[in-house]
């Protein structure tokens, strides 16, 4: 392996030859390899291949079917970690794709394919950025890490948890985490996530007594007894939020009863409901308080909780400066701090890795049909992460 501060001379020919279109060939790429989650296709180890050349240790973490990839460049602090994912969600209907969403395909001005916008771009600007890093400060400070899984999209339990769960048994401290999810809102740059709200579910089943629906005096309807029971969770003020997070919110997903029958009374009705919630409140005050209302009412019922990921917050420092100014100076943009959007692998992140930052593409398309991220953000957003690990590393 070559010595962390002795880049190849491979890897500076390319940086020096063709640096604008380094990392749209990189993102072009990682579309091509089929990567659905939880299967990675390939694509860690093209990044493996390419970090080990300029004196990266790569290391594979496997568990359940998933492919996780830790690789680090130098033994010092702080560590400063580029964090994402190369699994992807499925594509849907591929006669609805105006092209094949695993051939990369350039129209208008933008790249289209399933990965474009989250998060395969930001893992090319991520590998180039560090090849350009590398190569202009080969003897830079502290340590580089990528941490990439393909269990995001996924039900992310072998993924990015696995990994941080290793690092913390070895000792090995993050300090810094740009996590590469496509933050972006309607220009690049105009918001980052210091932050994510929980994510606390709950399958409500209410127990009644099934029966004809000619004699109610002989049965209980659950729906009927259920009804006042969410008119009063839905209107709960259940905290104000604060300066960083809305108000939490209290969302009904799914209701379930019934036999298909309409003379019967059915004996059971189940009802799916999620919080997003705040650091104003915690796990423990929200269940208290959905038991209340439940206990208040006399029902019998059954309550099965699943904690996604308790919320997290960055507050403002030197990561949050460095990665601010990097976007000013790229783009001319003002960036907006922000905690809006569902989970990431952030939540994992953060509670060994003090400041956490998510900073990505526009995110307009992800997940959908067309799948896009506009080429010419691409070499900006390699510039901006370049940029942020020269200021904190340099």
């Amino acid at each position: 392996m070559p010595e962390a501060n002795a880049p190849s001379q491979a890897v500076e020919s390319v940086v020096a030859r063709s640096p604008e279109e380094a990392t749209v060939a990189l993102t072009r790429q990682l579309i091509e390899l089929r990567s659905v989650t939880p299967h990675d296709g390939g694509c860690q180890a093209l990044i493996a291949a390419r970090l080990a050349a300029i004196g990266f240790r790569c290391e594979t973490v496997a568990a359940g079917g998933v492919t996780n990839l830790w690789a680090r460049r130098g033994t010092a602090r702080p560590l400063f970690v580029f964090a994402g994912h190369t699994d992807v969600v499925p594509t849907g209907p591929v006669d609805r794709w105006q092209s094949d969403p695993f051939v990369p395909t350039e129209r208008d001005g933008w790249l289209y394919g399933r990965g474009a916008a989250d998060m395969k771009t930001s893992i090319a600007a991520f590998v180039v950025a560090i090849e350009e890093f590398v190569v202009a400060h080969a003897d830079h400070h502290g340590s580089i890490a990528l941490l990439i899984t393909s269990d995001e999209e996924g039900p992310a339990i072998e993924g990015t948890v696995r990994v941080c769960e290793l690092l913390q048994s070895r000792g090995e401290a993050l300090d810094y985490c740009v996590v590469g999810e496509p933050s972006s809102s309607n220009v690049l740059g105009d918001t980052i996530k210091n932050g994510r709200r929980g994510t606390l579910s709950g399958r409500l089943v209410v127990e009644g007594i099934q029966g004809h629906i000619a004699y109610p005096h002989l049965a209980r309807n659950p729906i009927h007894q259920m009804t006042d029971a969410l008119a009063a969770l839905t209107t709960i003020e259940w905290d104000r939020g604060n300066r960083f997070f809305p108000p939490t919110s209290f969302q009904v997903s799914n209701v379930h009863s019934g036999t298909g029958a309409t003379n019967v009374i059915p004996g059971e009705a189940i009802v799916d409901f999620n919080f997003r919630f705040s650091t104003e409140s915690s796990v423990e005050s929200l269940k208290e308080r959905v038991h209340a209302v439940l206990d208040q009412r006399g029902l019998q019922y059954q309550l099965a909780w699943t904690l996604g990921g308790r919320p997290f917050l960055t507050p403002e420092g030197s990561l949050s400066a460095a990665l601010t100014a990097a976007i000013r100076a790229v783009t001319g943009v003002e960036t907006e701090l922000s905690t809006t959007g569902g989970t990431s692998d952030g939540r994992f992140i953060s509670a060994i890795c003090p400041q956490t930052i998510e900073f990505g593409p526009i995110n307009a398309s992800i997940h959908k049909i067309d799948e896009r991220v506009r080429i010419a953000d691409i070499e900006p957003l390699k510039n901006v992460y370049r940029q942020t690990l020269a200021t904190l590393l340099a």
